[in-house]
């Protein structure tokens, strides 16, 4: 009948899922697949991790592997060499905080040939060697090789001394100098009897100096504006002419300066020039005295710069 039939498909049909008891079961059997599931897959992961950790503990990074060298620090010396017989300064380089050795060894290795065109020389004889310097109470004691005591009359004696004495008086820390040769004392030189005993400054060696003796800037630099000039000056009433010419040749600065002091008492200055430059290449510092007599220019002394 049909409802017996709407009560046997009621009392007799599964139920969705296969009724609650199936349903408990199918639902365990799907934990326990994602159970098996994540228990092959843990592993895994663990792999990976142990790997990367591998990884990074054997990768090299760039700063493993970088070594970093410091470089030498130079700085710019002069040493003194010698232009009509008067002592004039070059620039030379000098490695390490050892200056006062850097610029005694320029001063041995002589003029470069650029210098020797410029009139520039050295009494120094060839074949000279540094042994020492020790610095103490203002004083520095040279310590030269044999060849320096040989050959040469009165005046190469006395250049090779204002050489040595202007290159290494230039650094504040020495005043003056005392020379010994071979490691033993010297108190005279050659057979004029040039006598250094005592320790000698530069104002023992006036007679050997410019009257204008430029410091600053030195032969070759590269200068521009506002250019500083420094150096020593021992002129009439201290008052000295500088010019500054381009690469041309045209004066592009030309003023009367002073020094400190002069006539007879050698000073100091310490000039800034301002300029314009219409024509940068080689040009040069030029220092001169006017003469009170007839005007003219004395004791001129001219260094090429690269000026822009």
């Amino acid at each position: 009948m049909p409802v017996g039939r709407r009560e046997s498909a009621r009392s007799g049909s599964t139920p969705p899922f296969g009724g609650p008891v199936n349903a408990r079961r199918r639902h365990r059997r799907i934990l326990l697949a994602l159970g098996v599931l994540l228990l092959s897959v843990l592993p895994a992961c663990g792999d990976d991790s142990d790997q990367t950790g591998t990884t990074s503990s054997t990768t090299t990074t760039a700063e493993d592997t970088t070594t970093t060298t410091e470089r030498p620090v130079t700085s710019q010396v002069r040493s003194y060499f010698l232009r009509d017989e008067k002592v004039g300064p070059v620039a030379r380089e000098a490695i390490g905080p050892a200056v006062a050795r850097g610029a005694m060894e320029g001063l041995l290795q002589g003029p470069t040939e650029a210098e020797q065109e410029l009139g520039l020389s050295t009494t120094v004889p060839a074949g000279t060697e540094l042994l020492g310097i020790a610095i103490a109470d203002g004083v520095a004691t040279v310590d030269l090789t044999e060849e320096f005591a040989s050959g040469g009359g009165s005046l190469s004696m006395t250049g090779r001394v204002a050489q040595v004495v202007f290159t290494l008086t230039q650094f504040p820390t020495i005043g003056s100098v005392l020379f010994e040769v071979e490691g033993e004392p010297v108190t005279s030189l050659g057979g004029e009897g040039v006598e250094i005993g005592e320790p000698q400054t530069r104002a023992d060696w006036e007679s050997l100096t410019p009257a204008i003796l430029v410091e600053s800037p030195l032969p070759f630099d590269e200068v521009t504006s506002p250019l500083q000039v420094t150096g020593t000056a021992n002129t009439f009433e201290a008052v000295f002419q500088l010019n500054v010419t381009d690469g041309e040749g045209l004066i592009v600065y030309d003023e009367a300066e002073m020094a400190t002091s002069g006539t007879g008492t050698r000073g100091t200055f310490d000039v800034t020039a301002s300029f314009e430059v219409p024509r940068p290449g080689v040009g040069s510092v030029i220092v001169f005295e006017l003469s009170a007599k007839d005007g003219s220019q004395i004791n001129l002394v001219e260094i090429p710069v690269e000026i822009s």
